[in-house]
């Protein structure tokens, strides 16, 4: 009986300590940070301010002193300021723009030791931003002339299952295509529904970086037979080793600095070029439906997006999330940020082999912005506020030259990701654009 009981007092014991030390479920300080404009949207010469709500275990905070600098997207600061919490709430004022822009502000304040921040941008005129970068009256010419001379290069494709990454429902195959010139290759996953139907067809485009890629098997779940490729000619059972000699070869990954000495030896030449001809090879498959064809990608992914639809006349709809390669000279002029890969952004340490003038010169032929000009399809693109990668000074100056149908959804809460209701409506809408 005694052993009874001491079981018992060890178990009650027990659950009493476990009860007394269950883990917190939510945070000691949480916070808040709401622009004064609900939509994050302000006239030119307007105040932007914040209001931060704040507790500390359920209580407002109170003479808690909260730290902020300002300025221009991407820019350095030119305000600065302390404000203090009151009833856990405070209001932090920082200036205007007179020119179209985004404007950031970044705050911290300090409970108990602890350091917290936030960072938000908020839009002036957003409809109003204009592009810095050139728009070479060759334009056209240059890439018909690319385009005719890649058309020449046989296709010769490699397809090979992979049962170990398919399902019941996609079939997946690694994919090997010749484009632009003999030898040079672009390599994906082909991902395909597995009802034996017609379908349409998706070119998906990765975002930046010399890395492997994985399947991306959920638009092929929607209806849609996926390329899902890379862009530095690394085959998809490449190995570690291979990866890492790849990234060597390619300036450590920085290739979008490769050949700007001329639009004819730069690096996204042959990139451009390979996406039309991954067109040609989705549209030679017997299972695809005869007559729809899309391109989605964010990023990088978002910039080729662009560059495809405006290529290929045979692309019927896009969707585009915080493209990359958008408006890149906007640094050069001073308060202005430019798309990545940020060429010249302040505090930038990159070397040029190239004067600056002779750089935006090449790169004025594949600015995605002034493949935006000449998009003739139906567009959904999606950006955030507050993304630093992207930033979206460039990417509303390249989607405001957009004059075919157009979708825009902004989450201004949102930097370089998409929640996950994007993805849903983007998807949607794509599956609505098929005929």
């Amino acid at each position: 009986m005694k052993k009874i009981l001491s079981a018992f007092l060890a178990v009650s014991i027990l659950f009493s300590l476990s009860a007394q030390n269950s883990p917190a479920r939510r945070a000691y300080v949480d916070f808040v940070v709401i622009p004064s404009h609900s939509d994050a949207v302000y006239n030119l010469g307007d105040a932007a301010a914040l209001k931060v709500v704040a507790q500390a275990g359920g209580k407002g905070l109170e003479n808690v002193k909260i730290h902020f600098t300002a300025g221009p997207d991407r820019m350095p600061a030119d305000t600065s300021g302390v404000t203090t919490f009151c009833n856990g709430e405070a209001l932090v004022s920082f200036g205007t723009m007179t020119q179209p822009g985004f404007r950031y502000c970044k705050l911290s304040f300090e409970v108990e030791g602890e350091s917290y921040r936030e960072e938000m941008k908020v839009a002036f005129a957003p409809e109003q931003i204009q592009p810095t970068i050139a728009n070479p009256a060759d334009f056209d010419a240059f890439w018909a002339k690319t385009l005719k001379q890649a058309a020449k290069v046989p296709m010769e494709v490699e397809i090979v299952p992979l049962p170990e990454k398919s399902s019941d429902k996609v079939k997946v195959s690694m994919v090997k295509i010749q484009c632009y010139e003999k030898g040079n290759y672009v390599y994906g996953y082909l991902q395909e529904p597995n009802d034996g139907l017609k379908h349409p067809v998706m070119l998906h485009p990765p975002g930046a970086g010399v890395k492997r890629i994985n399947p991306t098997p959920w638009f092929a779940q929607e209806g849609f037979i996926t390329l899902t490729i890379g862009i530095n000619g690394i085959p998809m059972d490449a190995t570690d080793e291979e990866i890492k000699a790849k990234q060597v070869e390619l300036n450590r990954g920085d290739y979008a600095y490769i050949g700007l000495e001329s639009k004819e030896q730069y690096y996204y030449r042959k990139v451009y070029a390979a996406l039309v001809r991954c067109i040609d090879f989705l549209v030679s498959l017997p299972n695809f439906d005869g007559v729809n064809v899309g391109v989605t990608g964010g990023s990088q992914g978002g910039a080729l997006s662009i560059v495809a639809a405006a290529l290929d006349p045979r692309i019927d709809f896009l969707a585009s999330f915080y493209p990359a390669l958008c408006d890149l000279s906007g640094y050069a002029y001073g308060n202005r940020a430019g798309g990545w890969p940020r060429m010249l952004a302040p505090g930038s340490k990159r070397e040029l082999s190239v004067s600056v003038d002779q750089m935006f010169e090449t790169l004025s032929y594949y600015d995605v912005l002034n493949f935006a000009r000449r998009i003739k399809v139906p567009g959904f693109y999606s950006y955030g506020y507050n993304d630093n990668t992207c930033p979206p000074t460039s990417v509303c100056a390249a989607i405001n030259q957009v004059t075919a149908p157009k979708v825009i959804e902004i989450t201004p809460s949102s930097a370089h990701w998409r929640f996950n209701e994007t993805n849903v409506r983007a998807n949607a809408w794509m599956r609505a654009q098929c005929k």
